[in-house]
């Protein structure tokens, strides 16, 4: 039996994330809803948790393209409710968190706003909207938010990709990856 971590994401909507992460090889589960932190990160924001076999895709590559796919070095009026962290379960997912993150600033022209915090609590998003982009990917909320994230994916980290995921439309075009 291959071996499950979890690590919860937030930056941006979660319907948004919650696609990126499901589209990922070695990605077992996502669970999209609300996270809280502890102290003055308590309340809860926009966030999922993904399970994930770490022998098929590692932490390092998981952030990376978190980093990657919502507004990580923006401090925008928005924080609140998408909160732009990476929630750890251990002190070993702490450490390793920091020291990935460390790593990837290199790869950003500006400083990345995304915080390291402890997980504290997680409220499911309702059913209505779970899996939001596999039961409207012709919405145009989709179209619009989600398609270039799904895009962007495909071109900088196609060997992470499920291409039975993707919808054929996605696969021939070509997005810059943005370092914002």
């Amino acid at each position: 039996m291959a071996y499950k971590i979890k690590i919860a994401l937030g930056g941006g909507c979660h319907w948004c994330t919650e696609a990126v992460f499901q589209a990922l090889i070695g990605v077992e589960n996502v669970e999209q809803g609300y996270v809280a932190s502890t102290e003055e990160n308590n309340t809860f924001s926009e966030a999922v948790i993904v399970h994930f076999n770490p022998e098929v895709i590692t932490l390092q590559t998981l952030i990376e393209i978190h980093l990657h796919t919502h507004k990580s070095t923006s401090q925008h009026a928005m924080r609140k409710k998408y909160r732009s962290a990476i929630y750890y379960f251990s002190e070993i997912q702490k450490l390793e968190a920091e020291g990935i993150l460390n790593t990837l600033q290199t790869k950003f022209e500006n400083k990345l706003v995304t915080q390291v915090y402890p997980f504290s609590e997680f409220k499911p998003s309702r059913e209505a909207i779970q899996n939001y982009y596999q039961k409207n990917p012709e919405k145009p909320f989709c179209e619009r938010f989600i398609n270039p994230k799904l895009k962007m994916l495909l071109n900088h980290f196609s060997d992470q990709i499920d291409a039975e995921f993707l919808p054929e439309k996605l696969k021939l075009t070509e997005v810059p990856l943005k370092n914002e």
